[in-house]
């Protein structure tokens, strides 16, 4: 499999972005990073904000590759796009997808579920995955990171 594969079977949609999109995306993660640590808030409210810069980030990465993904299914596959973007390990992969449906349960289905220890270890996981996309958006497409 390939992302052009998924793009042939109708996964992702050919996306041309620039500079300013991946500003954006890259501003809007490192702003739900930073509300994730507000501890004022709910631990479900914070882990699902430090979800939500994880899935800004991949959706940075799937950009500057040329794609985006159609709204039926996105999360999912945004996130597993990041094995053939960045080629991320399948561990953190399937942490980031583990999130992603404890993040579907404490939205729509059951709130007060998330502990402490597991927005440590989100923040933990995010913060690396930020730092790692900014790190390959520099080596791999340094056209886009012009402020």
């Amino acid at each position: 499999m390939s992302l052009q594969d998924w793009l042939k079977s109708g996964r992702f949609k050919a996306h041309k972005t620039g500079s300013r999109e991946i500003a954006q995306l890259l501003a809007a993660a490192d702003r739900d990073l930073a509300d994730a640590h507000v501890h004022a808030v709910s631990t479900d409210r914070r882990f699902a904000t430090a979800y939500s810069a994880a899935l800004l980030s991949a959706t940075a990465a799937l950009a500057a590759s040329g794609y985006r993904a159609p709204q039926e299914g996105h999360h999912y596959w945004t996130i597993q796009s990041l094995a053939f973007t960045m080629r991320l390990d399948g561990k953190t992969i399937e942490k980031l997808d583990k999130f992603r449906k404890k993040r579907n349960i404490s939205d729509y289905e059951m709130t007060g579920m998330v502990s402490e220890q597991e927005v440590g270890e989100i923040l933990s996981v995010v913060q690396d995955l930020c730092a790692a996309v900014e790190k390959w958006l520099h080596e791999h497409h340094p056209e886009l990171m012009r402020e």
